[in-house]
């Protein structure tokens, strides 16, 4: 996932700050990335993310206060103090932060063993027709492998894996978002954006969801 901020030295002093706390470090190279979290510069084309809820894995209880701890300690602004969150679910436990943006950032544990590379746990992303988009999404699902779950009145969650975001109905949709799925060959690719653009969506290079964020599915290519 891309997001595009105002001030890239600010922010990537946040991220580092607040990823170094969960033992997540930048990526090599000359980009700002996180494995799969990229930040870069806004420009006049290019509006910064905001309106975004952006969650990290926390492998403990312990990571999250260290996370929100190190957030506040770097001077950045709390969105709510580590703790219980039984709202979601009985062993939930988020601590929140505002990037320098004003995105709500989250290290979250949930009381399961997590493994892997990634540091995104979940998205929320606000929408202004929650109907159109659980129309898109259902029509891009397929060729990506996704899943529509959990729906409800205010929201529905896109899932692959162990892995979701949710479209949230209310408030200031999310703005200036880019999401790439992972894709099993080119087949699929072209079938993401067939099935796009026979919902109407628009080609930007990509494909913009109902609300303009970019939506993009590629297929990596390893070896000689």
């Amino acid at each position: 996932m891309l997001i595009r901020v105002r001030d890239r030295d600010r922010s990537r002093h946040f991220y580092e700050t607040v990823l170094a706390a969960l033992e997540r470090e930048r990526s090599s190279g000359d980009g700002d990335r996180w494995n799969d979290l990229i930040i870069a510069p806004a420009s006049q084309g290019r509006p910064p993310t905001a309106g975004l809820h952006l969650a990290f894995v926390a492998r403990s209880r312990d990571e999250v206060d260290a996370f929100w701890r190190a957030g506040t300690g770097a001077g950045f602004t709390s969105d709510g103090e580590p703790g219980p969150r039984p709202e979601y679910h009985a062993d939930y436990y988020g601590g929140f932060l505002l990037d320098p943006d004003g995105n709500s950032v989250e290290a979250v544990h949930d009381g399961k063993p997590r493994t892997g590379e990634n540091v995104i746990d979940h998205l929320w992303i606000r929408v202004a027709d929650l109907d159109e988009s659980a129309r898109f999404y259902g029509a891009i699902a397929p060729s990506l492998g996704l899943h529509l779950r959990g729906a409800r009145e205010e929201r529905f969650h896109v899932a692959r894996g162990d892995r979701s975001f949710a479209l949230v109905r209310g408030g200031v949709p999310t703005r200036h978002v880019h999401i790439a799925f992972p894709a099993d060959g080119e087949a699929a690719v072209a079938a993401f954006h067939r099935d796009a653009l026979a919902v109407g969506r628009r080609d930007n290079g990509f494909v913009l969801d109902p609300d303009g964020n970019s939506i993009e599915a590629v297929e990596h290519h390893y070896g000689a």
